[in-house]
């Protein structure tokens, strides 16, 4: 996100220098900036794979830029772009309603050079009436700069999909209350499940727009009633989450649900797409095009599946909604059958209370809670994977006679223990995620490996070696027949770091070659494979597999998650391991 905020911060530079001059550029960062705040991938890790001009509205200047960006640290071109304009001005425009040229006089007449204080510097301005003295402001405006400072604490912030999901369910369970509300849903970056969201969009089909609205601002959770008109309301709640509703009749539904869901770029592109058919989309339905298109019939649609149709499209799932070849793709029905969460029939990371006396986290949960717990999921089989002991703690022989002493305990559970438990599991593997050492040996002894079924390899430390090493690092890792899987591969923790750089080519022919599988994370914090990723592998061929990382029974429901990195990456059950039956996966290993 610090990247699109540059882009914007240039956009802002080029308008307070001349905006009639500078137009163009102006459109062309910010419209960057839009493609950037909605990857569900960092953007580094984009530039790693030389894909920088894919992501689009990123052009040929804009890449060159950020390619010096990233190489060097800075950019010599947005440096002088920005030159003579405050950096306080750049930080008051984080506050709503204040644009780049507000913010730019705000600074001026307030002297505010210190940009780590610039804001509460405003406030104490806005406080002592200082702002309504100044030209072209007064007392609202002054009243609305206030508002948006006090509201602006974790607004600019964005959410892990897990959390925004959670939220969006509590609004969505509220709104189902009233008889009202024929039909509910998320919208935008939320439905299209992107592993950050923003701020929550939510879908209401009513033939009463007043009561549901009604009913929507008197949400008991709520903080306060941001606005409230004839089609539309906002609210925020605890955590500075804006909440806005839109409602529409249920004839139109269709057309409010796929307008209000898909990218920029998925809908630019599909205006674009719909133009040449001589039509005219809107949130409200269809018109073909005539001279006068504002006579033309409207054709209503009740579902996005008639819209779609109508276009002559197959209904597009909304995780592909990010213009990366689905227009295509529904035009000539081939469309991958993406796979579902009932599609998973086992959890191939899990970690468990069991004492393996380990340097990083135990888990939480006994051995037999989370067998019962996968049941309820309905799996057939699942492998606990705790961390391995701490090397630095144990001598080889105290490493092999606790991992021993484990072993023991799981045949134990598969034979009396899942045996009990009534239902779809049939066995537990007795796995272990093992870190991978900077020189790419495993932090086990070898002989230890004798006592496991398979095991996962990891990074948890020595992020930055470069794309070279770190790949040799893990490619000597992988090679031990015991190591399966690479867990959580690019090691990001969103919001937290980026990435390890990694040849990926040279990775999947490893993994093609070789019969080893990349993890697709379900952990919210990582999602990890990305979805780029995931999409780069299914075209290689190589066989990907998931697992929730859970640390406790709860973040077992955590699959979800990682199914919608999956879908977001065009993967399909045939692409993703545990998706087979126990017994293909016992003769996979």
């Amino acid at each position: 996100m610090e990247i699109a905020e540059l882009l914007r911060n240039v956009a802002a530079s080029y308008e307070i220098k001349d905006a009639d001059k500078n137009k163009f550029r102006i459109i062309a960062y910010n419209r960057a900036a839009d493609s950037i705040e909605h990857l569900s991938s960092e953007l580094k890790d984009l530039w790693d794979e030389g894909k920088l001009t894919e992501v689009a509205s990123i052009g040929s200047s804009i890449a060159r830029h950020l390619d010096d960006l990233f190489r060097t640290g800075k950019s010599e071109h947005f440096v002088k772009v920005m030159s003579n304009i405050p950096p306080a001005t750049f930080e008051l425009m984080k506050l709503a309603g204040v644009g780049p040229k507000t913010s730019y006089k705000l600074v001026r007449n307030l002297n505010i050079y210190d940009k780590d204080e610039a804001i509460s510097i405003l406030k104490k301005a806005c406080e002592k009436n200082k702002v309504a003295l100044i030209e072209g402001f007064g007392e609202e405006s002054q009243k609305d700069i206030l508002r948006s400072i006090n509201e602006y604490q974790g607004t600019s912030k964005r959410m892990l999909l897990s959390y925004a999901w959670s939220r969006a369910n509590e609004i969505l369970e509220w709104l189902r209350k009233s008889e009202e509300v024929l039909r509910a849903d998320p919208l935008g970056s939320l439905r299209r499940k992107a592993s950050t969201i923003g701020d929550i969009d939510i879908a209401v089909a009513t033939k009463e727009p007043e009561k549901v609205l009604n009913h929507f601002v008197s949400y008991p959770k709520k903080t306060r009633v941001i606005e409230k008109g004839e089609h539309s309301a906002s609210i925020m709640i605890s955590g500075d989450i804006q909440i806005d509703l839109m409602v529409q009749d249920p004839d139109s539904y269709g057309a409010l649900l796929q307008h209000f869901t898909g990218s920029k770029h998925h809908n630019i592109a599909l205006r674009e797409y719909a133009l040449r058919k001589g039509l005219s989309l809107s949130e409200y339905g269809i018109r073909k095009l005539k001279a006068n298109a504002q006579k033309s019939k409207l054709y209503k649609f009740k579902d996005e599946e008639s819209f779609y149709q109508f276009l002559g499209l197959e209904w597009i799932p909304p995780e592909l909604r990010e213009d990366t070849g689905e227009i295509e793709a529904a035009e000539n029905h081939n469309l991958p059958r993406l796979i579902e969460t009932a599609d998973i029939k086992a959890d191939l990371q899990i970690h468990t209370n069991f004492d393996i006396e380990t340097s990083h986290d135990l888990g939480e949960s006994s051995m037999e809670d989370l067998i019962i717990k996968a049941n309820q999921l309905g799996y057939e089989y699942i492998a606990f994977t705790d961390h391995n002991p701490s090397k630095s703690a144990h001598s080889e022989k105290q490493i092999i006679n606790i991992l021993r002493k484990r072993k023991e305990k799981i045949e134990q559970l598969n034979s009396s223990f899942v045996k009990s438990v009534k239902g779809s599991i049939k066995k537990v593997f007795n796995s272990l995620e093992v870190d991978v050492l900077p020189q790419g040996e495993l932090s086990i002894p070898l002989a230890a490996l004798d006592l496991l079924d398979f095991v996962l390899v990891s990074i948890h430390s020595s992020f930055r070696q470069g794309r070279d090493k770190t790949t040799k690092r893990i490619l000597k890792a992988l090679s031990h027949p015991k190591a399966k899987i690479f867990a959580h591969p690019t090691a990001r923790k969103l919001t937290v770091r980026e990435g390890v750089e990694l040849d990926w080519p040279s990775l999947f022919d490893f993994c093609k070659t070789n019969g080893k599988w990349l993890e697709i994370n379900a952990d919210p914090s990582r999602l990890d494979l990305p979805d780029f990723l995931v999409k780069d592998a299914v075209k290689f061929g190589v066989k990907m597999c998931m697992g929730t990382d859970s640390h406790h029974i709860s973040g077992m429901d955590n699959m979800q998650f990682g199914v919608s990195v999956a879908r977001r990456g065009w993967a399909t059950k045939n692409d993703i391991i545990n998706c087979v039956g126990l017994k293909n996966f016992e003769k996979l290993l």
